[in-house]
């Protein structure tokens, strides 16, 4: 036995503080582990909150769409983008919900890459749906914006593509 007093983890001595050290420095592993805990419960928060988000969202999009019918404006291309915008706001909901669930979950850093990459492409290609040049002062700033809009597209889609060969690699 007194071989293992002297092969004891030097560590162990360190978690037993000398005297008076204890009452200056908190154990901070239990610091860290508070504060790891408080940090689920906020982001398991954030999800609560984009989930009810998404379920008031689509309550008030069906109450428009069903309003619309209703009054014969679904006739008008306008509304009818107007409603898509909305549905892919939604999609961009979920897909934030979904990510903040992987990251609470500890899910690999692989898998929240991909939703944020989904994510990002739902909300360009929501841009570049609702796109009107008359909205911009000029049709050099309109040209500018669509460009970026084409510039972030075809940069998200890369990634993926990317993302998608690795994988196809790692099986």
């Amino acid at each position: 036995m007194p071989e293992e007093a002297e092969t004891a983890d030097p560590v162990g001595e360190a978690e037993h503080p000398q005297e008076g050290e204890g009452e200056r420095f908190p154990d901070m592993g239990r610091v860290v582990d508070a504060s790891d805990f408080l940090m689920h419960v906020v982001e398991t928060a954030g999800a609560v909150v984009f989930a009810l988000l998404f379920g008031i969202g689509l309550i008030d999009l069906v109450v428009l769409i069903v309003e619309s019918v209703q009054s014969g404006e679904i006739r008008d291309p306008a509304v009818v983008v107007a409603f898509v915008d909305r549905g892919l706001l939604l999609f961009i909901i979920a897909e934030v919900y979904q990510t903040v669930v992987a990251y609470v979950r500890g899910q690999s850093p692989r898998r929240i890459l991909r939703l944020v990459i989904f994510t990002g492409l739902i909300a360009i290609i929501r841009k570049v749906i609702v796109f009107r040049t008359e909205v911009y002062g000029s049709k050099m700033e309109a040209l500018v914006v669509a460009a970026t809009y084409a510039l972030l597209l075809v940069g998200l889609g890369m990634v993926m593509l990317i993302d998608q060969r690795a994988g196809l690699f790692e099986e």
